[in-house]
């Protein structure tokens, strides 16, 4: 049982946050030092993406907060479906799914999160929202003149799985998210084209998808480790 924050991570996993910080902060100091609102988001993001991998709620908490900082990111640069996706779908989700966290601890372990099986009814359920959310801010987003509109597009479907299946506490969120930090990156690279302080949230993203890579396989080993339990 993780009975301290600060002291349920292994040694690899605090190697893992460690190098992800110190890369953030030399790219940050190198490329963008006039935003330090994204040095601050980003030392946010990568540490709830620490506590996702272990299936704490606390890394849902941290996203809430990493979410509302993002849109303000994706404001100064106009990409407003970013702006929109996080602010008013990824924030208040992931409130939900600290909430669904909450509610189903593994056993008497409140830090966490007992892994659930997508059910077929789920899938339906994903697949039919994610085409209406996808759809619908295809059609805000070209009335805003968003900047690369199929990306930012894309980057909302993605978005929108990642966040349904955190709360349906799946194993496939985090390749959900590790699929949108991909969209990221090529936003933020072609951002960084034309900003060159742009560069730390695009080393920001690429760590982001080392880290969640690492949460899906923490989250099998720790959804085998649940049902080998499970009498």
């Amino acid at each position: 049982m993780c009975k301290k924050l600060l002291y349920c991570f292994s040694a690899g996993e605090k190697l893992l946050w460690g190098g992800s910080v110190l890369l953030i902060a030399a790219s940050f100091f190198l490329f963008g030092r006039r935003n330090y609102l994204t040095l601050i988001a980003s030392f946010i993001g990568i540490t709830s993406l620490l506590y996702n991998a272990k299936g704490n709620p606390f890394g849902q908490l941290l996203m809430v907060l990493f979410s509302l900082l993002y849109g303000l990111i994706s404001y100064t640069f106009s990409y407003y479906g970013e702006m929109a996706t996080y602010l008013f779908m990824t924030a208040p989700m992931s409130a939900f799914a600290l909430f669904s966290w909450l509610k189903n601890p593994y056993g008497e372990n409140r830090a966490e999160v007992e892994i659930a099986q997508l059910q077929k009814r789920d899938i339906r359920q994903m697949l039919l929202l994610t085409a209406a959310v996808t759809l619908l801010f295809y059609f805000i987003l070209r009335a805003l003149h968003t900047p690369n509109l199929l990306l930012s597009t894309l980057s909302v479907a993605t978005s929108f799985l990642a966040v349904y299946l955190t709360y349906k506490r799946s194993v496939l969120f985090a390749l959900a998210y590790a699929a949108n930090d991909l969209v990221l990156i090529a936003l933020w690279a072609l951002a960084a084209l034309c900003e060159r302080s742009y560069l730390s949230v695009l080393t920001c993203f690429i760590l982001f998808f080392i880290n969640d890579f690492y949460t899906f396989i923490s989250w099998r080993r720790i959804c085998r480790r649940q049902r080998a339990e499970t009498p």
